[in-house]
């Protein structure tokens, strides 16, 4: 997501300085977030630090998912309590961190019951990310902007199927069940599981808009950023493959966990701060998203 949200802000003139392991700053670490912050003195933080992975890493590295996301909560809400308080923190919070037993997601509800088991050593560290913004403002004033987000997908994922989001991991078991001419591609469950998507760049156009104007009316609580529209994973599997034209079979393990069968979030509110905000319609990001892994794998 970062750098979807990097590319935005190049497009659009914003100056910016980027903080990653890769650029030499992990933001795990209280001492390097409180340096990083302190020599730039951000008035707005977009962040989109996360370890993140297909559903099969996050339950395989359940332990680490929820330490590391926890440890880059707290440093950077630290790190800011000591430098720069003064400045507003936006984060995209998955919508994992709704109720487990929610078919349709309403923003004033999402803390409405626990999380599906499946999903909880990343949920639990989104739900906390909304504490640690409500327990800063307390006793530092900083503000805090939470987006709850349906799954995402788009350009500048991981190309490993195992660390990527599902959508794009799809799209890459399909790009090299083509290439290598495999007869099947396998997809976990049934593909009955309904799920809304989002295309990242979409994201980062929003979060540059929030950051244009962090004191726009109806930020003060977490905004569901949502078309109220899902697609089943089987649905999602013949678009890919129609897309790519690819004419082997797809394989579903129905061993394997479905999750939650449906999630799909109510856009009321979302549609009340941003009228007019238009999403790119979704075979236009599958094909986006398609051409972008086809060019790094």
């Amino acid at each position: 997501m970062g750098q979807n949200v990097a590319d935005e802000l190049v497009r659009n003139g914003v100056a910016f300085a980027g903080a990653s392991r890769r650029t030499g700053v992990d933001l795990r670490d209280p001492a390097q977030a409180t340096a990083f912050l302190r020599d730039t003195q951000p008035d707005v933080i977009l962040h989109c630090a996360a370890h993140v992975g297909s559903f099969n890493y996050v339950t395989e590295n359940a332990a680490a998912v929820m330490l590391d996301n926890s440890r880059l909560v707290l440093a950077v809400y630290e790190a800011m309590a000591e430098v720069c308080p003064q400045a507003v923190i936006v984060h995209p919070l998955a919508n994992c961190v709704y109720p487990a037993s929610a078919e349709i997601f309403h923003d004033e509800a999402w803390q409405d019951g626990p999380v599906h088991r499946t999903v909880l050593p990343f949920a639990s560290t989104r739900r906390l990310a909304w504490a640690a913004g409500e327990s800063f403002a307390i006793s530092h004033g900083i503000r805090s902007v939470s987006l709850l987000v349906p799954n995402m997908y788009g350009p500048h994922d991981s190309t490993d199927p195992n660390q990527t989001a599902a959508l794009d991991a799809l799209i890459s078991r399909f790009l090299t069940a083509q290439r290598t001419g495999q007869p099947e591609v396998g997809v976990w469950g049934t593909g009955a599981a309904i799920r809304e998507w989002i295309f990242a760049p979409d994201l980062a156009r929003i979060m540059l808009e929030i950051a244009r104007n962090p004191a726009h009316p109806g930020l003060e609580r977490p905004l569901n950023v949502a078309q109220n529209t899902g697609l089943s994973i089987r649905a999602l599997a013949d678009l890919i493959r129609h897309t790519l034209g690819y004419t082997g079979t797809v394989r579903y393990d129905h061993t394997k966990p479905d999750g939650a069968l449906k999630k799909v979030m109510d856009d009321k509110h979302f549609r009340e701060v941003f009228p007019s905000f238009e999403f790119t319609e979704f075979e236009k990001g599958i094909e986006t998203t398609i051409q972008y892994y086809q060019k790094v794998i």
